[in-house]
């Protein structure tokens, strides 16, 4: 079976046939219809994170030389209210989140309504230049090996209407599954819900992510697939994406509505501009223990040579 997403031909293999954390396999021998899940000749085996060696060998341009997390940083410390507020809640509950089937409708402004399935998705495993070392900020900071396909690719798949300015996105809602979304006095509004401008959706920063460290998107991290915009706080990269609509007017963002003052639609990563609560100009890169040193948080997470020129004209601390 194969599908054509931006001019591209992938393999798509059956459910089944998706190893999460398989032995290393070689690109060729998944083409020819090997079972496993390839990620460009770099998946660990099990329990371990692609090495440094491997991922370099495969990482996108656009990757920072920084050194990545650990996987096991990346997968214990995390922001997903939907399974409880700590920090470590996501990694306790989230496995109760079921993955297959799942599909992103798309619709809104576009001439070529319909959805995209996580199959096809995962399929551009066996594509080069997939991994994306990104740096991540909220009030802490990581480094986390993406494997991703820029979002632009999707977007053009649909056909998008002259008229359209925004992309929405919107969480899934399963609170049987959820355990955040069932509690008597709701966390948030559900679905979570976030939005970028189309100029910003359609960069080649932006990415819908598939996994991490050459492994599948662990369900904690934003399983299946899940929106990368590295250039902007954390909670901009909206998790488990089930709904994406193009619109004319600028879409609703949950933390924006949920708290005008403190988070912003935009949400870009400015040392100049204070959360009302504490200081952005340092982070903590987690992973450096209790006492690590915070370090200088960079404008636009240190994207500014490639995202600077989105915003030329506007006041950033006004539009924050």
């Amino acid at each position: 079976m194969e599908t054509v997403l931006s001019g591209y031909k992938y393999p798509i293999p059956r459910s089944s046939e998706i190893t999460p954390r398989a032995a290393i396999l070689d690109r060729r021998r998944f083409i020819a219809g090997m079972s496993g899940l390839a990620l460009a000749a770099a998946v660990p085996t099990p329990g371990k994170s692609a090495t440094r060696e491997k991922l370099d060998a495969i990482a996108s341009p656009l990757s920072t030389d920084e050194e990545p997390n650990s996987y096991d940083d990346v997968t214990s410390y995390n922001n997903y209210y939907e399974f409880g507020t700590g920090k470590s809640d996501p990694a306790k509950h989230a496995h109760e989140l079921t993955t297959r089937p799942w599909a992103i409708k798309v619709g809104g402004l576009v001439n070529n309504p319909g959805e995209i399935g996580i199959e096809d998705l995962l399929s551009a495993y066996t594509l080069e230049d997939r991994i994306y070392r990104l740096r991540c900020v909220e009030a802490w900071s990581m480094v986390i090996p993406w494997v991703g396909i820029p979002l632009a690719d999707i977007i053009d798949k649909f056909d998008v209407q002259g008229s359209a300015k925004y992309l929405a996105f919107e969480t899934l809602v399963r609170p049987e599954e959820m355990r955040g979304q069932r509690s008597t006095f709701p966390i948030l509004p559900w679905p979570y819900a976030e939005g970028l401008r189309l100029d910003e959706a359609r960069h080649p920063l932006s990415i819908l992510a598939v996994g991490l460290h050459g492994e599948v998107m662990p369900n904690q991290n934003g399983a299946p697939v899940r929106l990368v915009v590295p250039w902007k706080y954390g909670f901009k990269s909206i998790k488990s994406i089930v709904s994406m609509r193009f619109t004319e007017e600028e879409p609703t963002s949950t933390w924006n509505v949920q708290n005008p003052r403190e988070y912003g639609f935009y949400s870009n990563v400015n040392p100049n501009v204070d959360h009302p609560r504490w200081s952005q100009a340092t982070e903590r890169r987690i992973g450096g223990g209790l006492f690590a040193k915070r370090i200088e948080t960079q404008m636009f997470n240190g994207y500014g040579e490639q995202v600077a020129s989105l915003y030329d004209g506007m006041d950033l601390t006004k539009f924050y």
